[in-house]
């Protein structure tokens, strides 16, 4: 069986099998014409074609001294004639179209049945054809031809367009291709328009179904033999990109929808995308739409409206604000956008962005005319698509123009509900900076109570706007010096973010996390945190990529490794120079400091911690001042006793205790490293001949010098230290 699309090259492919020399047997082939439709008629164009193919049947005069009628027991008696030879007969059925159920597709059946191995079927039609297929395939017995077999690569296009002379780039005949998806008659009608054209190139890359030779073919060959409703239908279809039969009821009306589903069976222009979807040919949608706007000048933007109305009730949000889009209703597109608590596609938290390309085109007038009715959708997804591309006056315009219509509604207004004060408080979040510490804690407190609110089946849908709030509160938590909380937040915003698949969002959660935990002195954790993060962050604006270099560089220079640090430095350094931070800053002040303590640079440490200080940046970071100055002088000024100096690193320990100033003296490193064996304190004392009163005073030392109060955290954090 071949079946594809009108112009897909069916025929062509069978007539160019038969003339190889490789079919089994003879060759007999009979053209279906409408009115062969009744059996007399097909059966006697039967009996000719196998006559001049050289079969014999002994029923042939009869049938032909009946003046073309057979009796009903023919397909019976030529089956038994056929199961006999030796050699099978191909009998090729072109355009083969019986009714479902009809008499003549049941005489086939039979004589496909009955004749066994003496009968080689070939049928080449535009759907399929009324036969046991499932069966068929059971058995094995059935080989498939479809559109997407008998479609062009771009090898097979640019050996047509060789044949009509066109030569042009591998560049434009993957677009042709592409544009037509491979059809057969489209490529052919393209090579014929080239042919003339001054300029192939410009022509393919304005080729698509619109062209006349394609809506000419299309429009006698396809549309023009449907039936009215099933016409209407297919027009009416065309306007989204995908459909199923719901959404065809919806748009051209119950009535007409019953069609839909022998719409889509018996026309190869439409492609099954499964759970009941279509899609239809590209170059066919293109002429289809373009056919109703002539035939119906303005529906189309109807159309559009209905198919945005049945999205939105589906809860596709993308699908649907396109069709208001393309129907011309901003205000109806931004309404979706509210109420389906999607602003953070607009935003850019989500993969997808569709959205925030959309609204880029929306009109200013827009949100001046909502305004006037007090809708203040269209100035927040203003302020929400300004804020996605960095331009912060339209921006603050918008939100500035969204805050006064909120201001003149009121709390009465039943349209200002929830939907709309949660996009306000999230556009209002994400333009937060870290540096506002109070200001985008309020925030994220407004948004929270806001989301809070709203059914728990909204909010189950959106774990974008949930990882927001938790990374821009954890991010402000951590500028403000409350460690414990902001790890609290970020971790969990981490996890929101994974589940809302937003890498702009996991990658915020990262860099803070690694610079979190650097602060902590937890350097393995701090460059696996930062090893994760992979590529610029645009929802967690200030200092992006400058948060994750400068704990790679502080674990750098933990490690001893001075170069590696100063590289990760520079690439915090650029980064902050795009988008400054201040607190980033600072600790990226204090990190160089370490690595020119590390490079035998004391002096200069010192200069750097000094102008640090001069700045009030980050007040609550003193004590790692404190701890950087006081390694610094160790460094200038040189040792005494011979004391183990530990590397030039800095931290807070696991309780976020004191952070560590004095080197470990050889005894209380020994002490430690027995920890590290799983010793007792008897153990200890006895390996190194010690009381155990001793061991437990170089204990208590060790612990205050490395700001832990466990065992296990002291040992973890020689490791990270490298002292053992």
């Amino acid at each position: 069986m071949i079946t594809g699309p009108a112009g897909s090259g069916k025929s062509a492919l069978a007539v160019l099998w038969a003339h190889t020399g490789r079919a089994p047997g003879p060759v007999a082939w009979v053209c279906c014409d409408d009115g062969d439709e009744l059996p007399g008629a097909f059966w006697g164009c039967v009996l000719e074609a196998l006559r001049h193919a050289g079969v014999g049947v002994r029923m042939a005069d009869a049938a032909s001294a009946r003046g073309g009628t057979v009796d009903h027991g023919f397909p019976a008696v030529l089956a038994a004639e056929l199961a006999g030879r030796e050699r099978p007969v191909v009998l090729v059925l072109d355009d083969f179209r019986p009714a479902a159920g009809s008499a003549l597709a049941e005489d086939v059946v039979r004589l496909l049945r009955r004749a066994g191995s003496g009968l080689r079927l070939v049928v080449v039609c535009r759907q399929d054809a009324p036969l046991p297929l499932h069966r068929l395939r059971l058995s094995g017995e059935l080989t498939e031809i479809r559109a997407d077999d008998l479609a062009f690569d771009d090898d097979e296009t640019a050996a047509l367009l060789g044949q009509h002379g066109i030569a042009v780039s591998r560049v434009a005949v993957r677009t042709l291709r592409a544009r037509t998806e491979g059809w057969a008659a489209g490529l052919r009608l393209a090579a014929l328009s080239m042919v003339a054209h001054t300029d192939p190139e410009q022509f393919v890359r304005h080729f698509a179904g619109d062209d006349q030779a394609v809506s000419s073919y299309l429009f006698e060959e396809v549309l023009e033999a449907q039936p009215d409703e099933a016409r209407w239908l297919m027009l009416v279809t065309s306007v989204p990109d995908c459909v199923n039969s719901e959404l065809a009821a919806a748009l051209a009306g119950p009535t007409t929808g019953r069609y839909f589903s022998s719409m889509v069976e018996q026309n190869s222009f439409f492609r099954p995308l499964g759970h009941g979807w279509y899609r239809s040919h590209r170059m066919f949608r293109t002429f289809l739409r373009l056919r109703l706007q002539h035939e119906a000048p303005g529906l189309t933007t109807r159309v559009h409206r209905r198919a945005a109305t049945w999205f939105s009730s589906q809860g596709l949000v993308g699908e649907a604000v396109h069709h208001a889009v393309a129907a011309g209703d901003w205000r109806l597109a931004s309404r979706m956008v509210v109420q389906h608590l999607a602003i953070g596609q607009v935003l850019g938290l989500t993969e997808d962005r569709s959205a925030a390309e959309l609204f880029q085109r929306m009109p200013q007038e827009v949100v001046v005319r909502a305004a006037l009715c007090l809708e203040p959708e269209p100035a927040l997804l203003c302020a929400a698509t300004a804020l996605f591309r960095g331009d912060e006056p339209t921006c603050a315009a918008a939100l500035a123009h969204a805050e006064r219509v909120l201001a003149r509604a009121g709390r009465a207004d039943a349209r200002i509900d929830g939907p709309v004060r949660l996009a306000r408080a999230v556009v209002v979040l994400t333009r937060s900076r870290p540096r506002d510490v109070r200001s985008t804690l309020a925030a994220a407190t407004e948004a929270e109570a806001v989301f809070d609110r709203l059914p728990r089946e909204q909010r189950s849908e959106r774990p974008e706007l949930r990882s927001l709030i938790l990374v821009k509160r954890g991010g402000a938590q951590l500028c403000g010096g409350r460690l414990k909380s902001a790890e609290a937040a970020l971790r969990a915003g981490l996890a929101a973010a994974v589940a809302a698949g937003s890498a702009d969002l996991r990658d915020g959660a990262l860099e803070r996390l690694a610079l979190l935990q650097a602060l902590r002195g937890r350097f393995r954790e701090a460059e696996e945190f930062a090893a994760r993060v992979q590529g610029p962050v645009r929802s967690c604006p200030g200092g992006c990529g400058a948060w994750a270099s400068t704990a790679k560089g502080w674990a750098a220079v933990a490690a001893g490794r001075p170069d590696a640090a100063r590289d990760e430095l520079n690439r915090a350094e650029a980064a902050l120079r795009a988008s400054p931070e201040p607190f980033v800053c600072a600790v990226h002040t204090l990190v160089r400091s370490l690595v020119s303590t590390a490079e035998g640079r004391g002096d200069r440490a010192l200069r750097m911690l000094a102008s640090l200080r001069a700045a009030a940046a980050a007040p609550w970071l003193a004590p790692w001042f404190d701890e950087a100055e006081a390694v610094a002088r160790l460094h200038r000024v040189p040792a005494r006793g011979g004391s183990h100096t530990a590397p030039a690193a800095t931290g807070v320990s696991d309780e976020g205790s004191a952070p560590v100033v004095e080197a470990l003296s050889k005894r209380e490193l020994e002490v430690v490293a027995h920890l590290a064996q799983m010793m007792t304190t008897e153990e200890i004392a006895a390996a190194m001949h010690l009381s155990v009163n001793t061991v437990k005073t170089h204990l208590k030392h060790a612990y205050r010098k490395l700001a832990v109060t466990r065992r296990t955290a002291a040992v973890r954090r020689v490791r990270e230290l490298q002292l053992l």
